[in-house]
């Protein structure tokens, strides 16, 4: 019986012990360290309006549609854009009903900037990311918006083609990917630059 008790004490300790290093030290450590190194990635990223309002997230794309703005990826979360919903539409490549889909979006995209109807459109315009939440456009996107937000704000072609190039993240470790457009940030230098002509 003694070998027992001794036993079940081994255990309580031994889980104590670990609970308190997995659920208490650990957390703390990891929080510390990423509060200390990568404070802005810690806390969201998160975009700040002057008096301190939140507008949004780096890491997180939101619906655009107005035509003073640069529109966003096409989003298959939840009804557009709804981190709570994050996720793809599950359609392949063989599904005619993202066939019809991705026709109708080239069409609509052609019209409201312009383009002609033999024109090619990026597929980050027409087609939704892994997630529906990826914050960032292609700068080929970016530049076939560009004729049609200079006109509805009225401000040079050569001015928002600074801001883009502003708001383009490189690629990850100088070689992994395309450079990309963050529609976020780069909307908000654009209503940064209405504010303050």
């Amino acid at each position: 019986m003694k070998e027992l008790f001794s036993e079940i004490r081994g255990a309580i300790v031994s889980t104590l012990v670990l609970a308190i290093v997995c659920c208490g030290l650990y957390p703390l450590v990891v929080f510390g360290i990423s509060q200390a190194l990568f404070h802005d990635k810690a806390n969201g990223s998160l975009i700040l309006d002057t008096d301190g309002t939140v507008r949004g997230s780096k890491l997180l794309a939101q619906g655009f549609t107005a035509d003073k703005y640069f529109h966003p990826r096409p989003s298959a979360a939840g009804t557009g854009y709804d981190a709570a919903s994050s996720g793809g539409s599950n359609l392949g490549p063989t599904s005619q009903k993202l066939n019809d889909l991705i026709k109708d979006r080239v069409d609509a995209y052609r019209k409201e900037n312009g383009l002609n109807a033999d024109e090619s459109v990026p597929a980050d315009a027409v087609t939704a990311s892994g997630s529906g939440l990826d914050p960032h456009i292609s700068l080929r996107n970016a530049q076939l918006q560009l004729p049609r937000v200079a006109k509805a704000r009225a401000i040079s072609e050569e001015k928002l083609r600074e801001l883009i190039k502003q708001n383009t993240d490189a690629r990850d470790l100088g070689l992994l990917g395309d450079p990309g457009v963050n529609v976020l940030t780069l909307n908000c230098a654009l209503d940064s630059v209405a504010a303050n002509p």
